[in-house]
């Protein structure tokens, strides 16, 4: 094609990038790849290929791990960590060197990504790859500062991290900077289909000075997953699919494993009438077909506001139809190969089923390879299955909406919750809509930005915990475990036949339930006896279908999330003055129940005041940040309520402990529904009686007595419970775990240890953090720069 010829057309001729090097790199290894275990290349027994999937060509055999393998690693990375853990400076220079030999190997990094996944160069060459050097140079700084940064923790130890095939080295870089930063070491297991990378990393990481069995590389399938959530590592990370993530909770419960979770997600983008169109178009070409749809976060769903519907829809099909689909190296190209045939045909079968009225972009696709068209499909309502179910391709889906509120509702439509983008010029509309939606991220006027500094993570069915900023260190740390081991209490028995202290007058308790003393809807009670014989009073049993109007009840009572800290912080303090005023005869009744002194008792009343002062402190404290992101804008950091807080209180101080828990949840704006101890719940029928005279708002505060084995399951597996934390002294972590899969709610649960509920462990950060989610929302600067003289 001649000059003229070029000009009078305007296409794009070819820009390839040279694949020379990457070939070269896998020739120098016969094509042929093991492990990296304990600081050297350890052959595999069983291998499998790995593919172009851009034109189905061999790139390598890849080792297939198996439990031997993952136990060499995991034996290697236990070997290594005390003494790379004791060296803080020792391993920031460490991460140093990495981030300069990534910096330095940036195009070979590029090529060999684009190779192996499909995704077009200029994106691995200009966002991942910078990224991943990003994420090293950052954590190299927090190991420095660990002590300051994150003072008072400790690593967890050895660290199993899985990650996904849409972005192999940037989501391995997530995960491995923080771990090594604060003291852990590695095993990490890349995706079956794109291991590449990886592994160049890990020879990369020799070479910077990782001390052997710090950084330990296991490549395999499904199969090699699961041995390395089976192993006896300290943590598991995994991204991934919701369903794989499910599994994982599951198999690791009760194990006493650190968990995070990176999951699916169904992101709305939503465009109001006010918004720059042409700029929501090209925000939106980024949000969908960037990585050909291959985003945990990708903008799949547009929901845009009724009156600009077909305006915006006609430019999109425009802008749609200019994307060059083809050979990732092209420099030239738009929109890559898909991972795998597998994914293509997943994707092409979900679009043929899936109904609504169908737009792909023209041109022909190349006639060899995994390639799908930039596809828009319109004419959906919310529950229609593409709305619902993720793609993970180049597929946008779009319905209308008249109202911010309605925008918000079918925003909220979802059983995920990763990210979501706003597209409006009105900044208070904007600021508005964006934390009404349920997402762990959402972007003003903008998609996909990410940085080390800022933490990304989802809520619901997109997982919990959150990866960059501080907020992902403390993913990769813990508190010093507590020494002693959880020991159940049984219930006072009852004294034998005539030994028995009736009292004078009966005192049969009730449950609280939105704001009301209610009885159980089984009709049942038990005694509860003093170590002396004495009758102390009767504790209602609560079933299932208690703890079904308590959450009822709780979720009634939503506006206590969106009251000022200020105003919380009222009420609690004023439960303490009321809580106070009656010390004396709650100090009395905790000594009658548990047999102990009258000081131990009047010691438990003092903690037990103290701790709703303190939480009453904390309501209008535990604030957001902003981020410093090298970006045109900034990332802010909220604190959000979790929601509803499932809780079972210990068991050896049935005031102080139970105030300790029901504290901190709503002093930050959580709804709660707690448990009592169970050999002790009178404490805590007496303590709804303060709640009753301290303004507290009905179904704020919910309370039941009864069994915790048979509540457990219930509380755990029910979808209007958004998290569950379980102190008590029967054995419910597993079970809790559990059940928790079935929504993904987040737990936190005792693994079968005792806490000093009346020394420093019954409060402090741990119990604000699980307590409130972090929520990024990325707000863009206006038009230029603009500088102060």
């Amino acid at each position: 094609m001649t000059v003229a010829q070029i000009f009078d057309s305007m296409e794009y001729g070819p820009a390839p990038e040279s694949a020379a090097e990457a070939q070269a790199w896998l020739e120098a290894h016969g094509r042929m790849f093991g492990h990296w275990i304990g600081g050297a290349a350890r052959a595999g027994a069983d291998h499998f290929d790995s593919r172009s999937p851009a034109d189905g060509t061999l790139l390598a055999r890849i080792a297939k791990g198996d439990s031997d393998a993952v136990e060499a690693a995991v034996t290697a990375a236990r070997g290594a960590q005390e003494a790379w853990a004791a060296h803080p400076a020792k391993r920031a220079r460490a991460l140093y060197a990495l981030a300069r030999l990534i910096q330095k190997n940036a195009r070979l990094f590029a090529v060999l990504e684009s190779l192996d996944s499909g995704k077009p160069i200029r994106e691995s060459r200009d966002i991942d790859i910078p990224q991943v050097i990003r994420h090293f140079y950052y954590h190299a700084g927090m190991a420095q500062i660990m002590e300051e940064a994150v003072p008072g923790r400790v690593p967890h130890g050895v660290c199993g991290q899985i990650v996904p095939w849409n972005f192999p080295l940037l989501m391995a870089a997530w995960k491995i900077a923080p771990a090594l930063a604060m003291g852990n070491t590695v095993v990490l297991k890349p995706a079956e289909w794109t291991p590449l990378s990886a592994l160049l990393l890990a020879e990369l990481s020799a070479q910077a000075g990782l001390p052997a069995g710090v950084l330990n590389v296991v490549t395999g399938d499904g199969e090699t997953g699961a041995a390395l959530v089976a192993a006896p590592v300290d943590k598991i990370a995994f991204t991934g699919s919701t369903e794989v993530g499910r599994a994982i909770r599951r198999a690791t419960a009760g194990s006493g494993k650190a968990l995070t979770l990176e999951l699916g997600g169904k992101s709305p983008y939503l465009v109001f009438d006010d918004a720059d169109l042409d700029s929501a178009v090209e925000g939106l070409v980024d949000a969908i077909f960037f990585n050909g749809g291959q985003v945990c976060c990708a903008g799949s769903r547009l929901l845009v506001q009724e009156g600009i519907s077909e305006d915006f829809h006609a430019r999109l099909i425009r802008r749609m139809q200019s994307l060059r689909v083809g050979d990732p190296l092209d420099k030239c190209i738009d929109v890559g190969a898909i991972v795998d045939p597998v994914q293509r045909d997943r994707i092409a079968a979900m679009v043929d089923a899936g109904g609504g009225t169908v737009h792909r972009a023209g041109g022909d696709l190349p006639g060899e390879g995994c390639f799908y068209p930039p596809t828009l499909v319109t004419g959906l309502s919310g529950s229609d299955p593409l709305m619902q179910e993720e793609i993970f391709g180049p597929v946008l889906v779009s319905t209308t909406f008249r109202t911010p509120a309605e925008a918000v509702q079918l925003a909220n439509d979802t059983r995920y919750g990763l990210a979501a983008s706003v597209w409006s010029e009105n900044i208070n509309l904007a600021l508005g809509v964006a934390p009404a939606i349920t997402a762990g991220v959402v972007w003003i006027n903008g998609a996909n930005m990410f940085d080390a500094a800022a933490p990304f993570g989802g809520l619901r069915e997109s997982g919990f915990g959150r990866e960059g900023g501080p907020e992902g260190l403390a993913a990769y740390t813990r508190a010093p475990h507590p020494a002693r081991q959880a020991r159940p209490i049984a219930a006072v028995e009852a004294p034998r036949a005539g030994q028995v202290r009736a009292p004078a007058l009966d005192r049969t308790a009730k449950l609280y339930i939105g704001g009301k003393q209610v009885r159980p809807d089984g009709g049942y009670s038990r005694p509860v006896w003093s170590k002396k014989g004495a009758l102390l009073g009767h504790a209602p049993q609560a079933n299932r279908k208690d703890l079904r109007n308590a959450v009822e009840a709780a979720r009634a009572a939503s506006g206590w999330s969106a009251m000022a800290g200020h105003q919380r912080a009222q009420i609690l303090y004023y439960i303490g003055e009321n809580l106070s005023a009656r010390a004396e005869e709650f100090a009395a009744r905790i000594a009658e129940m548990t047999g102990g002194s009258a000081r131990e008792a009047e010691a438990e009343m003092s903690v037990a005041v103290d701790r709703c002062f303190t939480w009453a402190a904390w309501a209008d404290k535990h604030d957001g940040a902003a981020r410093d992101v090298p970006v045109r804008g900034m990332a802010l950091a909220l604190k959000a309520p979790v929601g509803v807080i499932g809780q079972f209180a210990p068991d050896e101080v049935p005031l102080a402990g139970l105030i300790s828990i029901v504290a901190p949840a709503i002093a930050l704006g959580n709804r709660v529904i707690c448990v009592a101890s169970e050999p002790y719940p009178l404490a805590a029928t007496d303590f709804y009686q303060v709640l009753d005279t301290s303004d507290v708002p009905a179904g704020v505060v919910n309370i039941l007595t009864g069994p915790h084995e048979e509540l457990a399951p219930q509380m755990a597996g029910h979808m209007g419970i958004d998290a569950v934390w379980s102190f008590s002294g029967r054995a419910l972590s597993q079970v809790i775990e559990q059940e928790s899969a079935a929504d993904l709610k987040r737990s936190w649960v005792s693994d079968g240890m005792a806490r000093d509920w009346l020394g420093p462990e019954g409060q402090g950060a741990r119990f604000r953090d699980e307590a409130t989610e972090t929520r990024t929302v990325w707000i863009p600067y206006g038009e230029g720069t603009i500088t102060a003289s």
